[in-house]
């Protein structure tokens, strides 16, 4: 996709972080934009600001683990615009901990925002855009599937998060597969950041009370939030930057979008042991003592 003046986006997860961001440029861009995020207030504070600037954009509650919900937001898009170019499945919450500590509302939590919510956008969204294609031999496409380095990698403590991601990773490349064997104007990217400072380690704040966990959060996860919490916050490249990078790497037809690439040795690693069928590599390899406070903590 080279152009984008006047182009619809449909954005979840749109009210912080990379999502707020996408929004931004979008509307810099001159898009038209439809906002989707389950956090009411934040929604409507982000919308109001685009609004201000000029620019055509709706806002729409979601529970993007819902697939009548993303139906909703389909059709709230189509009802408004008529037609849907750009689509940003970025919703995404995290938990962590010893994996089998993890409850099974943890679970349910993380893959219903994590995973189901890239499945329903694409089954929901790819439809559209493809009838959009066969329609319009001009028309171009593109989806943005936001996963994580982590799904490229396997941290400890970060089990479900990883397992959601790596998820996200394997349905992205599939769906690059898929829309080559049927159109030339649709295409996709997967987003793969490292550690961002976006509020994300705070992602809690908008878990479903039904979701909740009725038992304290043991050692390891408390552990793991602390260790989230202190990575993110420590990020140096910004929301705003990410988000820029994924908007070049649209118009330059890019499928990874990598905005660390410092890390990808860890990912090296990884494919080099499953190569030669080794043991999963220590991802504290580079800093021994990290490991050591780990295993202190976790063993009391």
């Amino acid at each position: 996709m080279k152009e984008f003046n006047g182009r619809v986006a449909v954005i979840t997860g749109a009210a912080s972080g990379f999502g707020k961001e996408f929004a931004r440029i979008g509307a810099s861009l001159g898009m038209k934009l439809v906002l989707a995020d389950i956090q009411q207030d934040a929604l409507d504070a982000t919308v109001s600001e685009l609004a201000g600037q000029g620019v055509e954009v709706i806002g729409l509650r979601t529970d993007v683990s819902r697939s009548e919900q993303i139906q909703a937001l389909a059709d709230a898009a189509i009802a408004r615009f008529g037609i849907v170019h750009l689509l940003f499945n970025n919703a995404g919450v995290g938990a962590g901990g010893l994996i089998w500590e993890n409850t099974e509302q943890d679970w349910d939590w993380v893959l219903g925002v994590n995973l189901r919510s890239v499945i329903h956008g694409i089954r929901i969204f790819t439809p559209l855009m493809l009838a959009a294609a066969e329609q319009d031999p001009d028309y171009q496409g593109h989806i943005v599937n936001t996963a994580s380095m982590a799904g490229l990698v396997n941290a400890p403590a970060m089990g479900v998060y990883s397992m959601t991601k790596h998820a996200v990773v394997s349905l992205s490349e599939t769906l690059y597969q898929d829309l080559g064997l049927v159109s030339e104007q649709v295409h996709c990217s997967v987003l793969c950041p490292f550690f961002v400072p976006t509020g994300f380690s705070q992602s809690s704040r908008n878990r479903p009370s039904e979701l909740g966990n009725a038992t304290a959060p043991t050692r390891s996860q408390l552990i793991a939030q602390a260790m989230s919490e202190r990575s993110t916050g420590a990020g140096k490249v910004s929301a705003a930057e990410i988000a820029q990078m994924t908007f070049d790497g649209i118009r330059d037809g890019d499928f990874y979008i990598f905005s660390h690439p410092q890390a990808m040795p860890l990912v090296k690693d990884r494919f080099d042991a499953v190569l030669r069928a080794g043991t999963p590599g220590d991802p504290f390899a580079g800093k021994p003592e990290v490991r050591a406070n780990l295993v202190a903590a976790l063993r009391g």
